[in-house]
């Protein structure tokens, strides 16, 4: 227990430390003024399209190593990176290339979390989650996939979670790569959507204006099905 504690002061600060020079380093080259402007947005989003036409294969693993390390050791959560992935890269690649980086971090979380954290979290979760056991043990990477999909749990502990029922990391890996697809799709989509409208538009839009726009409609509707889904799907996956 002396040592869960340790390492959870570990993260903590070494979290706490890496996000403050971000934010430092961040905000000594901008101010929050600016890149909350309409003009600034639509300027950056015109740097980061051409970059991407010139050097599409650089733009697609730097973004893939900051999507992985979003996750771990940052421990964010995927619908930021969805969007901003879908604004940068598009549509396609920026599913792949999210998805793709959410696996990666997230089973190197799931890693982490049963080496070093294992008790801690049987000790804040088993009781809840003890009737997925069953479940798992049954067909670890069909329930695993059915997990994913249904999500509902923040990433960050459902990432952790299985550890729980000692999934193999192979299931892991391959449940959270397809079942995430669906998800992170949408909220790509979005993204893609929010770039081409701003492309098309010199002024800054309103809300329902940005909304009645097709690419942005179109993937919020199914996201919102998606979201009714997963509300009618945890309901059954966990139930007692």
């Amino acid at each position: 227990m002396e040592k869960t504690k340790k390492i959870k002061l570990y993260i903590g600060l070494s979290y706490l430390t890496l996000l403050i020079v971000f934010l430092y380093l961040f905000f000594s080259h901008v101010s929050l003024q600016e890149i909350t402007s309409y003009e600034f947005i639509k300027k950056n989003r015109s740097y980061f399209v051409e970059l991407k036409d010139s050097n599409l294969l650089f733009v697609t693993i730097v973004f893939l190593l900051l999507t992985i390390l979003w996750v771990f050791p940052f421990l964010g959560f995927g619908s930021p990176i969805a969007l901003i992935g879908g604004f940068i890269l598009g549509k396609w690649i920026g599913t792949v290339v999210v998805v793709l980086g959410l696996t990666i971090g997230g089973t190197f979380l799931y890693i982490f979390g049963n080496y070093f954290l294992k008790n801690l979290i049987r000790e804040k979760f088993l009781n809840k989650y003890q009737n997925l056991e069953i479940k798992f043990k049954k067909s670890e990477f069909i329930y695993l996939l059915v997990y994913r999909f249904i999500g509902g749990i923040p990433w960050v502990i459902s990432c952790v979670l299985p550890a729980i029922f000692n999934v193999k990391i192979i299931n892991f890996f391959f449940a959270t790569l397809i079942g995430i697809i669906p998800q992170i799709f949408l909220a790509v989509s979005i993204g893609s959507g929010i770039e081409k409208f701003i492309d098309n538009n010199s002024e800054p839009p309103g809300f329902l204006e940005l909304i009645s726009s097709y690419e942005i409609y179109v993937p919020l509707i199914g996201f919102f099905i998606l979201v009714l889904i997963g509300i009618i799907g945890k309901k059954i996956f966990y139930k007692k």
